[in-house]
């Protein structure tokens, strides 16, 4: 569904992407690791074509990111946010609607508001929350609303980043089950960006280490432990002393 192919992206002195290549077959679920500053989130930025490769292609569905019709590109894609960027002066069901109240999947109101408390009832939240605001709901809560939009309009591809930053261990356990199970029922090709290994092999199917601007590693979660890349096994460790330094 997804492939980069020598994709580099620099800004201005700072090579972040070396030649980045990376396959994502369709209906399965990639997380990529790395340090912060490696690039995964440039990464995924260039896939949605809010920033341009400096050199390399990246192909969407065999065709190329950037061409055809911009809106229907997007369309096909759902995005859970890192900090949930929910709309503060929009009620939880107006957040979660958000693309079918406008633009090319425009739904009559009351038919949007039904399928945003739908959505909030899969993630575990009642329809009373619909009519509540962000600033009225736990940390837990605004990411499950995230997630319930990011699913609202049923996408091909997702992409969720950083899904469990801020959340206390048992909610994010919540979470990591609640992408898995979603990402199965709907037949989604998911990408996933993180640091905490318990979402890595709670959500993954393929895991894909990122370091120094290329993929360093890539393969299924399940070779991950054993996969005799010194990289890998440090990162996934958490070990001060291996061949990645750390910034002091």
């Amino acid at each position: 569904m997804i492939r980069m192919e020598n994709v580099a992206k620099s800004f201005g002195d700072n090579q972040v992407l070396r030649g980045m290549n990376l396959h994502i077959p369709k209906g399965t679920s990639m997380v990529i690791i790395g340090g912060s500053g490696t690039g995964k989130s440039v990464a995924l930025k260039c896939i949605l074509g809010l920033i341009e490769p400096d050199a390399g292609r990246i192909l969407v569905d065999g065709r190329p990111a950037d061409a055809g019709d911009r809106d229907r590109f997007l369309a096909r894609f759902g995005m859970l946010f890192q900090g949930g960027a929910l709309f503060d002066s929009l009620p939880v069901w107006q957040n979660v609607a958000f693309r079918l109240l406008r633009g090319s999947l425009k739904r009559p109101a009351h038919e949007a508001r039904e399928i945003a408390i739908e959505k909030l009832r899969r993630v575990g939240l009642r329809a009373k929350v619909a009519d509540l605001f962000p600033a009225e709901l736990s940390g837990g809560m605004q990411k499950r609303v995230g997630l319930a939009r990011a699913i609202a309009a049923e996408p091909e591809i997702i992409f969720f980043d950083e899904p469990t930053t801020g959340l206390d261990p048992i909610m994010s356990g919540v979470i990591n089950e609640l992408i898995r199970e979603i990402v199965t029922e709907m037949g989604a090709t998911a990408m996933t960006i993180t640091h905490d290994m318990s979402s890595v092999r709670a959500i993954a199917d393929n895991v894909a280490m990122l370091h120094d601007g290329v993929i360093q590693w890539t393969g299924p979660v399940s070779e991950m432990d054993n996969s005799g890349d010194p990289y890998l096994d440090q990162f996934i460790h958490g070990r001060a002393e291996g061949p990645i330094e750390a910034v002091r």
